[in-house]
C-alpha cells in the first residue's frame, strides 16, 4: 500500500495521506484501520483524523515541526497496517418517505433514467450501503453501493434550501442530509430520522465510517407517526 501514497502538508497543524487506489471497501477499511493506528501511536500530538474515499486528513494539536520525520513515521505506520477487515455490524434500517410530497425530483430522476418511480424506490430501498465517509454537513453520510442503474446528476440549479432528512442522488452516490441545507443533489425522499446532535458532544453523528445501512420505504403516515415519536426508531 505503501508504494501508491502521497504524504504532504496542507497546513502549519495538518498532513494529507492520500492513496492512488480504486475506491471501494477494502481501501475503507484500510483507511479506517491506518486512522486507528495513528491514535494508537501518535494519539498525544493528534487533535483529529477525517478519512475520504481515499485519504486521510491528521490535524495536529500543535505546529508540524519536522515534516521529514512525520512522513517516515506515517510511512511505517502504513506498512504495519495487515488488515483489511473491519467487524461486522448489523445493518441499520433507515426509513424513508418516496412519496412526491417529500422526493421532490422522483419524476426527473424518472425521466432521466428511464425508470418508472416504483422502479426506483426498489432499486433504492435493495441494496445494503456502507458509509465511506462524514463530510459536507455534519452528519452527511456519503454512501457507497447504489445501483448503477440510478446515476443522475447533480442538479443545474441547486436549491436554496434542501429540508433536514432529505436524501438524495448525485452521480453514484447517494447520501441524506442531516440539517437544512442549500444543495444541488437530486432529492428522492426523506428519513424522519435525525442523523446529527450538537448536544451529544461524544458522539453527535448517528452514522460513522464502516457502517452499513439498508433504506426501508414507509409511507406518508408512518412518516408523520415516526417524525412525532422518534424514539419508536430502532435502528
Amino acid at each position: 500500500m505503501s508504494e501508491s501514497v502521497r504524504i504532504f502538508q496542507l497546513s502549519e497543524r495538518s498532513i494529507l495521506i492520500e492513496f492512488n487506489r480504486d475506491i471501494n471497501k477494502s481501501l475503507l477499511y484500510f483507511l479506517l484501520n491506518l486512522k486507528e493506528n495513528i491514535f494508537l501511536n501518535k494519539g498525544e500530538q493528534i487533535l483529529q483524523v477525517t478519512n475520504t474515499y481515499n485519504s486521510l486528513l491528521v490535524i495536529y494539536k500543535s505546529t508540524i515541526n519536522n515534516l521529514y520525520s512525520e512522513k517516515d513515521n506515517f510511512l511505517e505506520l502504513i506498512s504495519d497496517v495487515s488488515t483489511t477487515d473491519m467487524p461486522k455490524t448489523p445493518t441499520r434500517k433507515i426509513p424513508v418517505c418516496y412519496e412526491l410530497d417529500f422526493g421532490l425530483d422522483l419524476e426527473e430522476v424518472s425521466k432521466k433514467t428511464g425508470l418508472s418511480i416504483s422502479e426506483i424506490i426498489k432499486r433504492h430501498t435493495r441494496p445494503i450501503y456502507t458509509v465511506y465517509f462524514i463530510g459536507f454537513l455534519p452528519g452527511f453520510p456519503y454512501l457507497g453501493g447504489m445501483d448503477s442503474s440510478l446515476f443522475c446528476r447533480r442538479k443545474s440549479n441547486p436549491r436554496s434550501k434542501i429540508n433536514s432528512g432529505s436524501v438524495g442522488i448525485a452521480g453514484y452516490q447517494t447520501g441524506i442530509y442531516p440539517s437544512s441545507s442549500p444543495g444541488g443533489w437530486q432529492i428522492i425522499g426523506r428519513t424522519p430520522l435525525s442523523l446529527f446532535d450538537s448536544h451529544k458532544t461524544d458522539t453527535p453523528c448517528v452514522l460513522s465510517p464502516g457502517d452499513s445501512l439498508q433504506f426501508e420505504s414507509i409511507s406518508k403516515e408512518e412518516f408523520d407517526d415516526l417524525q412525532s415519536h422518534p424514539s419508536d426508531i430502532k435502528l
